[in-house]
């Protein structure tokens, strides 16, 4: 999806924020429309139908967490990304765990920002259907014959390994929180630490230089990111 004629609602109640965002994004070519509060974000979500929100946590009316769980349990599925405070992470966590689809902290790069954006919208594209081979730089993953590669060498991979890369590799782009890892790979499974072992396993499988990964990243306090397919 290009950034021509897609149409982003921005949910921030601070007049200057807003502002960056509309000339910022406009240089992009994105159509912005504005809200300062909950009540005129669920007016202009069923007025202009946004292809994707920017929603600010702290709005004066309504908390934002619950704005977001009330457009998920409507089925509104537009993409939403978070804009948080740097040191909100259990608030980022939250937003993730009720349906954001990424975030960024105040204050954010515009291109960072357009990155997120892109990644978002490209990911409700392509959920009706993964592709069957995932690459990015050396890294390439079979989802059908749960073949991976980093470069011509073929990797073993443990089966919560493979469980854990392959969530990634659906998600690539975004970030997955450690609870949402921990439900899907171990049934429900609370201590974080479980987790970051086999992380760290697989960095040393599919990194050149585990310690400075540049596939699988962590989000401190929040989760962990694939890189984006090429």
């Amino acid at each position: 999806m290009t950034a021509s004629g897609v149409k982003i609602l921005v949910v921030d109640d601070e007049p200057p924020i807003r502002k960056l965002l509309r000339v910022g994004l406009g240089t992009q070519d994105y159509a912005i429309v504005e809200a300062g509060n909950a009540r005129t974000a669920v007016e202009q979500v069923r007025a202009e139908r946004p292809d994707l929100v920017l929603l600010d946590l702290g709005l004066p009316d309504m908390a934002g967490h619950d704005l977001l769980r009330q457009w998920r349990d409507e089925g509104l599925e537009l993409p939403v990304v978070i804009l948080s405070s740097r040191t909100d992470e259990a608030g980022i966590v939250k937003a993730l765990e009720l349906g954001a689809d990424d975030y960024v902290t105040k204050p954010f790069g515009m291109n960072e920002l357009v990155a997120r954006i892109r990644v978002a919208l490209r990911h409700r594209l392509q959920q009706q259907g993964e592709r069957p081979v995932f690459h990015t730089g050396d890294l390439s993953v079979d989802l059908v014959k749960r073949i991976v590669k980093v470069g011509d060498r073929e990797v073993k991979l443990s089966p919560k390994e493979y469980d854990i890369l392959r969530l990634l590799v659906q998600h690539a782009g975004k970030v997955l929180t450690h609870r949402f890892l921990l439900d899907r790979v171990w049934g429900g499974l609370t201590d974080v630490q479980y987790l970051r072992v086999y992380v760290r396993q697989l960095r040393q499988k599919i990194e050149r230089t585990p310690d400075q990964p540049q596939y699988i990243t962590t989000e401190t306090g929040v989760g962990y990111r694939l890189r984006e397919a090429d």
